[in-house]
């Protein structure tokens, strides 16, 4: 849902979460006739708690969002949070005497909800990719005597714009597709993995057996909480300068180093590797020595042969520019296979649905459950009535067509209505494809209407008009499909889909009001967009390159670099489509290019933070496998929380000018 997120819940595990689910549901039937109205499902200490998990989490995913680009799915990290904060409450009023209501999993699945599409605004909504592209820094790194590259095509970052394009262009994705839950989740039974796991543990949670389980787990999340938290403290006095501090630690000697090899101890990247799959933090690694360990040294060695020896390392014409278009022909190439295979699979799957239709010979699925057929009573009784999705996103599409182009003139006002013509229709085969296989392609979807509309726009407005247009599309198509995946949670859970989609509603108007305020904490605070600094903005550079590309097509590529890039190009579609057609043994191992394609350009320290991650789960899960699965997501879940949370009081010091006293540096031996 950033950045990029990095969805690791396999599609086939929906089967066995749907056993859960169904040996949950068969232990609860008797709740099920006691479950409250809608209205009672959201509480005004639910919103209070979707508020704080909301801020805390926008926090953690923007210092992702604008260091690496690279944001795992933390909505289980959510849900066990909601948890916390709720039974924590209830239980200090029980010890001032006070009598509350009971935490039901539907308060929990509201909770979980409001407070991921609040942090989810701070993932897409461009602080790190498009919107920040429109800055000068960016367009000086992109190169300001590159052709394409418009000094028209800049607007510095602004709370006042950025929190009215939020608002504009977010709420239309929430009406979408909501005439289409009942064929989604009911009809076609898509699993959603990501909805459903969440939906498993929200379930495991309200049940006595539950209840010991999350006990384990909120000690777990406190104890590894309490030491990340601290351990951030503990090295800000040490990192008083550049280049300081034990995040700065030569683990493997000063010339790795220099190339970004290191471990520098940041317990959100090995948190982060923890919650990843081993296959995404391999790749990552393996991204690393490929260009840190290889490519970027032998291309160094070139300088005044294939660039001017006279440039930094930081233009678009010199080392960056391999750096920055490598990656994204990794990124295309990669996107690009997954559209059309999920485009494929979605057409391929409808047709056979629709064809199965029409044989009558087919057998009618009549062995439901009782919860099954209570669950599907629940969702179509809470109903969302059509007329009003309509109105209103008709409503939402006038109000952003009017809007989005006076804020941004190069933007014309019928590409936004063509978009919204076309967005209930992209939705949908973004939805129907995450239903199936987990991977929302939001990103993919923008980054077409980014070409398109920068190759039309021309060389003027081209740029500006392709990262807005690529914003609107994406936001469209994300939340829609984040919409789907939180009508199967509370499908499964038996939440109303009415206080489901409120609650989104609220998350998201949250949202476009936290995630400005939280990424000017770190744009005023800290150097966003230095590419030697910690906050890179890597995807800045490379959304406003694609632009670039969109209106001069290959001219702006520096020499030799588009040979390179086909190759690359041609590797992102080999490894996919390796991966598809190799038997499982050997096709599990096939590296991810996407994943490959970050550390090209941000470094290999962070890879190497999240591969001491699956490491250590590696461990656990050898040591004592039960366990592990039970506390992994808990321990996880701190050490991202501590450590982003030091982040807050970090960034109030860097504003009141307080630097932290000591400055510890390494330094070559006589």
């Amino acid at each position: 849902m950033g950045g990029k997120n990095i969805e690791d819940t396999p599609p086939d595990s929906a089967k066995h979460h749907e056993e859960g689910i169904s040996e949950v549901a068969d232990h609860k039937l008797e709740e099920v006739k006691r479950m409250s109205p809608w209205m009672k499902q959201i509480t005004v200490r639910g919103i209070l708690a979707s508020l704080v998990i909301g801020i805390i989490y926008s926090v953690i995913v923007m210092k992702l969002n604008l260091t690496t680009g690279l944001v795992p799915n933390l909505n289980v990290s959510v849900a066990l949070l909601a948890f916390v904060f709720l039974q924590s409450w209830i239980k200090l009023l029980e010890k001032a005497g006070i009598v509350s209501m009971p935490f039901t999993r539907q308060e929990n699945t509201v909770i979980q909800t409001c407070a991921v599409a609040c942090y989810s605004i701070a993932v897409g909504g461009g602080f790190g990719s498009y919107l920040l592209a429109l800055n000068r820094k960016t367009y000086l790194l992109a190169g300001f005597d590159t052709p394409g590259n418009s000094p028209e095509s800049i607007k510095e970052p602004g709370i006042g714009w950025m929190t009215g394009f939020l608002f504009v262009s977010s709420f239309v994705g929430l009406l979408a597709l909501v005439p289409l839950r009942k064929i989604m989740i009911i009809d076609y039974k898509l699993s959603y993995p990501s909805g459903t796991a969440t939906a498993v543990l929200i379930n495991g949670f309200h049940t006595p057996k539950g209840d010991k389980m999350a006990k384990k787990q909120v000690h777990g999340f406190l104890k590894s909480f309490s030491f990340s938290f601290l351990w951030a403290f503990f090295q800000w006095f040490y990192s008083g300068g550049a280049q300081c501090g034990f995040s700065q630690f030569p683990t493997f000697g000063l010339e790795a180093w220099r190339n970004s090899f290191y471990f520098d101890f940041s317990m959100t990247y090995i948190g982060a590797g923890m919650i990843c799959s081993h296959l995404v933090n391999l790749s990552l690694l393996l991204g690393a020595v490929l260009s840190w360990g290889l490519m970027w040294p032998l291309i160094g060695k070139r300088k005044g042969d294939w660039f001017p020896a006279s440039l930094p390392q930081s233009s678009m014409k010199s080392l960056n520019g391999y750096k920055v278009f490598i990656s994204i022909s990794l990124i295309l190439g990669d996107g690009l296979y997954h559209f059309l295979k999920i485009l494929i699979f979605t057409a391929w799957n409808i047709y056979s649905r629709l064809k199965h239709r029409n044989n009558k010979s087919v057998p009618v699925d009549t062995d439901q459950t009782p919860c099954e057929l209570k669950r599907n009573e629940v969702f179509m009784r809470e109903g969302i009535p059509l007329k009003l999705a309509c109105i209103g996103y008709i409503f939402f599409s006038v109000i952003s067509i009017i809007v989005v182009p006076l804020m941004f003139p190069e933007l014309k006002w019928y590409y936004v209505l063509v978009a919204y013509v076309l967005a209930p229709c992209l939705g949908f085969c973004n939805a129907y494809g995450a239903g199936l296989t987990d991977m929302n392609m939001a990103f993919n979807y923008g980054k077409v209407a980014l070409f398109v509309l920068a190759a039309i726009s021309g060389n003027n407005s081209g740029v500006m008009a392709g990262l807005v247009g690529c914003g609107l599309i994406k936001s469209i198509v994300s939340i829609s499909s984040d919409l789907m995946h939180d009508f199967k949670t509370g499908h499964l859970t038996l939440t109303s889909p009415r206080s489901m989609l409120l609650s989104q509603a609220i998350g998201t108007a949250l949202g476009c009001v936290i995630a400005p305020l939280t990424f000017f904490l770190f744009y005023k605070a800290f150097n966003i967009g230095d590419p030697d600094g910690e906050y890179k903005a890597p995807y800045a550079v490379i959304y406003r390159n694609m632009a670039i590309l969109g209106v001069e097509g290959f001219s702006a590529l520096p020499h030799n670099c588009l040979q390179i890039s086909y190759g690359f190009f041609a590797f992102a579609l080999a490894a996919n489509l390796a991966r598809d057609l190799l038997p499982n043994a050997l096709g599990k191992w096939v590296p991810l290019p996407m994943a490959m394609a970050v550390p090209f350009l941000v470094g290999a320290y962070f890879a190497i933070d999240m591969c001491v991650g699956s490491l250590a789960v590696f461990v656990w899960n050898k040591l004592n496998n039960k366990k592990a699965e039970l506390m992994v997501p808990a321990i996880a879940s701190g050490l991202i929380c501590g450590d982003g949370l030091w982040i807050l009081p970090s960034s109030i010091l860097a504003l009141a000018k307080v630097h932290p006293p000591i400055c510890m540096n390494f330094l070559k031996g006589k």
